[in-house]
């Protein structure tokens, strides 16, 4: 006689939990591993938007070299500029959210939404701010042959010959430009706008005699100014700048609730984890608290922030709406 088979039964569900259970025990055992490496385990990559040789490459050089030094590990600085830091901008928002891609933006990541309403991703909702690294001011200046000692007289004198002064910029849109296009809101005076490709050339003609007035970063007009070629009227910021102590600001000068600064700013993808930029954070505002970090940055025109992610995901909010406001008073269009 031959014996029967031994048919051993199981439910579904009890096979299906036993199957589940030993997927649930891989997975927390690869996060495990996968959490449990040392961050940075890989270089980082640090994307800047813009050409080497400027003023955000600098900046990012500078602290990406000690952020690697605090990290452990190593940041490589990667350009990626055009279409106005667009390009390089829409790279970090496309990458893995691991903390191996970051981006070192400048104030145009918040003046672009107002330009390009097609934008490749979303300004606010597409990274994860990490810290402001620096504040770029700007400073207004004329040439000698306009008859103007403060900003108030260079406005008067604007008022007094609607249409007829001349301001230049490095483009249409770009943040030099749309300074001056707050104070004219601001002010209620009429200037005509004269924009450049960039470099240097535009500043050259405010101190030919060529163009009236400009407002530009201070690192890019210092050494005009300290050589007579031209007048500083007023910083742009809310208070004064550390390379142009002598400057008054344009609050102080009269121009209640002026502010038209330059930032550059570190960003990661949406989705980094919260513990990765808070630590890249911390280090970055240590960074900027170093005396030979902040020298070097000041002695650029620039002033040290270092500061939460919070408190960058704030300007980034209030700026965004500001200065579309200020576009659509100009009427601004990019072709």
């Amino acid at each position: 006689m031959q014996a029967s088979p031994i048919r051993l039964k199981c439910s579904t569900s009890i096979g299906a939990t036993f199957l589940y259970g030993i997927l649930a025990s891989v997975f927390a055992f690869a996060c495990q591993v996968a959490f449990g490496q040392p961050y940075p385990a890989r270089p980082i990559r640090l994307v800047v938007p813009f050409p080497a040789g400027g003023g955000v490459d600098i900046s990012a050089r500078l602290v990406g070299q000690k952020l690697a030094e605090r990290l452990g590990g190593s940041v490589v600085v990667d350009n990626r500029s055009g279409a106005a830091g667009i390009i390089g901008t829409g790279i970090v928002a496309r990458a893995q959210p691991d903390g191996y891609t970051l981006g070192m933006v400048a104030a145009g990541h918040t003046i672009n939404p107002g330009l390009y309403p097609r934008l490749p991703y979303d300004a606010v909702k597409d990274f994860a701010p990490i810290s402001l690294v620096v504040l770029a001011p700007g400073i207004l200046v004329v040439g000698l042959n306009v008859r103007a000692r403060t900003a108030m007289e260079f406005i008067e004198l604007a008022r007094a010959k609607p249409g007829q002064m001349t301001f230049s910029s490095a483009g249409t849109g770009s943040p030099p430009h749309l300074a001056m296009e707050l104070l004219k809101t601001m002010m209620g005076i009429d200037l005509i706008h004269v924009p450049y490709k960039g470099g240097a050339e535009y500043m050259a003609d405010v101190a030919g005699g060529r163009i009236d007035a400009t407002i530009t970063s201070i690192a890019a007009v210092l050494p005009l100014v300290k050589s007579s070629r031209v007048r500083a009227l007023a910083v742009s910021s809310r208070t004064r700048a550390a390379a142009t102590p002598d400057v008054s600001t344009m609050i102080e000068a009269g121009v209640r609730g002026y502010e038209a600064v330059s930032w550059y700013g570190l960003l990661a993808p949406a989705g980094t984890p919260r513990g990765i930029v808070e630590r890249l954070s911390a280090e970055t505002v240590r960074v900027l608290r170093m005396d030979d970090v902040r020298e070097r940055l000041i002695g650029q025109g620039l002033e040290p922030v270092g500061n939460t992610p919070q408190e960058l995901a704030a300007r980034i909010g209030e700026e965004i709406p500001k200065w579309n406001r200020v576009i659509q008073a100009a009427g601004i269009r990019i072709e």
